[in-house]
């Protein structure tokens, strides 16, 4: 058996778990062994949706105390799953709670855990390529425990397409948890406001960086990322300045990003936040600085102050558009 835990919300999947379905499906064809998965706090809808993708087995994480999450309760009840199921590997998307999750499991059974892989080739031991160094090499590793344990990096794989649907046995598992796994616990928790398209799904992104100059001058990048119906993020030193907020952080310690469209404006192009724009199909880099390091990296470059390309961009797009 091959496990997925998968991250759900309302009734819906995680964005990231077609991504680690994609990895654990490519381990279920070599190993010839089922496909199954997990989900804590069990919604039957998201369970049955998930015979599209070719999962034979769900189960249903219940427990009366799980239903926020608590790391470390969260992952005594993951870990207690996989001693009972004895999977041939255990996989879960790169996201923070993903790799949080697969820690513990990790930490509660003395088994390796290889990070945000890129590919899997198993075996005994399983050969894995994963993301190292924030994005800046791809390392060759052997990982030797049974069950392997792994997380898919974000947006390095083409997530598993739903197909023909099956109807997947959907199973409940009740942990029997010590009250420490309770310490720390969640007191209230506060959704960000979002207006319009998010940052992780937007099809468009319209980046600031330093070069922006003000938190006034992301001004233009809102009404160009509305034209585009897109949103607006920044760099890091953005956020450092105050000019936009955290959540809307484009990088390794912020959001990672897939859009078919990332408008980088006025900024370098550090490594922290090209691991962040990694997933985008296309990079339009807009700097003054033609030997910034982001021109490099980009598909389509233009070198010249953005505070006279955006307005004229801006212009010409309401003009194709008959604003």
């Amino acid at each position: 058996m091959i496990l997925t835990i998968l991250e759900h919300d309302r009734g819906a999947l995680d964005s990231a778990a077609p991504e680690a379905l994609a990895i654990a499906q490519s381990i279920a064809q070599q190993t010839g062994s089922p496909l199954a998965a997990a989900l804590v706090g069990g919604d039957e809808a998201v369970a049955a949706g998930l015979g599209a993708y070719g999962v034979q087995t769900v189960t249903l994480v219940a427990h009366d105390r799980l239903g926020s999450y608590i790391p470390e309760a969260w992952g005594c009840a993951l870990a207690l799953l996989v001693e009972k199921l004895q999977p041939e590997a255990v996989v879960a998307a790169g996201t923070d709670r993903g790799n949080e999750l697969l820690a513990h499991i990790a930490a509660r059974t003395g088994l390796p855990l290889a990070a945000n892989v890129t590919a899997v080739q198993s075996g005994s031991p399983y050969r894995v390529t994963r993301v190292r160094w924030g994005g800046s090499l791809l390392e060759e590793a052997e990982l030797d425990g049974s069950p392997a344990l792994m997380t898919v990096a974000l947006h390095t794989v083409e997530p598993a397409a739903a197909g023909a649907s099956l109807s997947p046995a959907i199973e409940s598992f009740t942990p029997e948890l010590d009250e420490r796994a309770f310490r720390v616990r969640l007191v209230e928790q506060a959704a960000a406001r979002e207006q319009g398209v998010s940052l992780a799904s937007a099809p468009v992104v319209v980046g600031g960086g330093r070069g922006v100059g003000s938190a006034e001058g992301f001004t233009l990048l809102e009404e160009l990322a509305a034209l585009l119906g897109g949103a607006v993020g920044g760099s890091r030193v953005v956020t450092n300045l105050g000019w936009r907020p955290h959540a809307d952080q484009i990088g390794q310690t912020g959001t990672r990003i897939a859009p078919e469209l990332y408008i980088a404006c006025g900024i370098s192009g550090a490594i922290q936040h090209m691991v962040g724009a990694r997933g985008s199909k296309q990079i339009l880099a807009i700097n003054s600085d033609p030997d910034a390091p982001i021109m490099a990296k980009a598909n389509y470059t233009v070198a010249g102050d953005l505070h006279e390309v955006l307005p004229a961009l801006i212009a010409e797009i309401k003009k194709a558009k008959g604003l």
